[in-house]
C-alpha cells in the first residue's frame, strides 16, 4: 500500500469511526457497557492494528490480526442491527420511523465497512506480492 493509499485508508477509517460512534451513542442504555462498548473497542483495536501494520517491516501478523478484528467488528454491527439497536435515538426507540432509520444507519455503516474491507484485502494482497508475507 502506498503512502497515499495508506492516508486514504486512515481518513476513510476515521470517517467510519466518527459515524459509528455517533450511532453507538444512541444505543439503548442497557447496552452502553456491553455490545456498544465491545463494538467501540473492536473499532479502536482495528485502528491500532492499522497503525502497527504501517510501521512494521514484517506485516503478516499485524495485517492478519487487523483482518480478523475487522470481521469481528462487522459481525457485531450486524448483531446490533438484528437486535434493533439502530432504531434508538438518545437511548429510546424513535417513534416516527424506527425501521427506516435503522436500515439507513446500517446501510451507511455497511457501505463504508465494505469499502474498508476491500482496502484491507488490497493491502494484504500487495504485501503478499512484495514477499513480506
Amino acid at each position: 500500500m502506498t503512502v497515499d493509499a495508506e492516508t486514504a485508508f486512515v481518513r476513510k477509517y476515521i470517517d467510519f469511526l466518527k459515524q459509528l460512534n455517533l450511532y453507538l451513542n444512541h444505543f439503548p442504555r442497557h447496552e452502553k457497557y456491553a455490545l456498544c462498548q465491545s463494538i467501540r473497542q473492536d473499532a479502536y483495536n482495528v485502528f491500532d492494528l492499522m497503525v502497527e501494520g504501517q510501521k512494521r517491516y514484517y506485516k503478516k501478523t499485524s495485517l492478519s490480526n487487523m483482518d480478523v478484528q475487522f470481521e469481528q467488528l462487522k459481525a457485531k454491527i450486524l448483531l446490533a442491527y438484528h437486535l434493533g439497536y439502530f432504531e434508538f435515538k438518545d437511548g429510546k426507540t424513535d417513534e416516527k420511523n424506527p425501521t427506516t432509520m435503522s436500515e439507513k444507519r446500517f446501510a451507511v455503516l455497511s457501505r463504508i465497512a465494505d469499502e474498508l474491507g476491500r482496502m484491507i484485502g488490497g493491502w494484504i494482497k500487495k504485501v503478499k506480492e512484495e514477499n513480506q508475507w
